[in-house]
């Protein structure tokens, strides 16, 4: 088992898969700056190791993440920057990089990453905790597991990104029904609005995820999973199928001349498991990534 030090999370590799668990089991794991940086950290070693395969992101003790610390040790405003950048006339710096919500700089960084993320979501999930997940790709729930997006009960509003995400995943209309109420619920609920794929004994919630990221990591090609996992969540927000066909000829194209594609098609009529060669690391085809990259400024 490799593994990484940190003093917020633990992160560890074994079987190609990654594990990051959030371990500030004393404050149910409630985030801080210091976590948010580890979290952004660990994606960078996810994506830096071809050996990694899948990422399973639970909690430590009773709870996944009850949001940020709202009595942080530092005594600093748990929701954003004490200082308030102003331009030359006086108003707000909205662009400037200390208006910028901490939460939202872990989901989108989970967005880019080039592998799969699995939830586990062992506990309560509310305020960041339950945003944070629906940039994951699959979630599983433990039984006893409560989801809360309660910033209307906290006078904010959703952040970590949420507003795109979350509708993106359950809906729209569940999404402002859960925001605007800002309710507590748990696994049965979470089940029927979509948010979770499947409830688990808690004893038996991390062997689901790891089965699952293991069906993974046994049988694809780790290109074909990076191109996959970034074309299912851009695509469906473009405004026009070509944009799909478009990336979905490239990738098609490019794909099929790989020596992935190679041994696809060799280990299926040899009837053995497949060894794929191609890497994350230096194998994307060359038209990846097909977006601009998107800056947080707006004139």
């Amino acid at each position: 088992m490799n593994t990484h030090q940190f003093q917020n999370i633990q992160y560890s590799v074994e079987n190609a898969i990654a594990t990051i668990t959030l371990a500030r089991p004393e404050k149910m794991n409630a985030l801080t700056g210091e976590m948010l940086e580890e979290l952004v950290q660990a994606f960078d070693l996810v994506d830096a190791d071809d050996d990694v395969r899948a990422v399973v992101v639970t909690g430590a003790g009773k709870a996944f993440c009850a949001g940020a610390d709202l009595a942080p040790e530092d005594g600093n405003n748990p929701f954003a920057s004490e200082t308030i950048p102003r331009n030359p006339d006086g108003s707000v710096n909205y662009n400037h990089a200390s208006v910028r919500d901490f939460g939202g700089l872990v989901t989108l960084r989970i967005f880019d990453c080039l592998k799969p993320v699995i939830g586990a979501i062992n506990g309560a999930a509310v305020g960041f905790g339950a945003s944070m997940i629906v940039a994951m790709d699959m979630r599983l729930a433990s039984e006893h597991s409560k989801y809360g997006y309660l910033f209307a009960r906290r006078g904010i509003v959703p952040e970590s990104a949420c507003s795109w995400f979350l509708p993106q995943i359950v809906g729209r209309a569940q999404a402002l029904e859960w925001c605007m109420t800002g309710r507590i619920f748990g696994a049965d609920e979470a089940l029927r609005g979509g948010l979770v794929r499947s409830i688990h004994a808690p004893d038996q919630l991390l062997d689901a995820a790891y089965e699952l990221a293991r069906e993974i990591a046994d049988n694809t090609a780790p290109v074909s999973v990076a191109l996959t996992r970034h074309m299912l969540w851009r695509v469906p927000t473009a405004d026009h199928p070509m944009e799909g066909h478009q990336i979905d000829s490239r990738g098609i194209f490019s794909r099929s001349k790989s020596a992935d594609a190679r041994e696809g098609i060799a280990s299926f009529l040899e009837k053995r498991p497949a060894q794929y060669p191609d890497k994350v690391s230096s194998d994307m085809p060359d038209f990846f990534p097909w977006w601009q990259p998107r800056g947080y400024e707006r004139d």
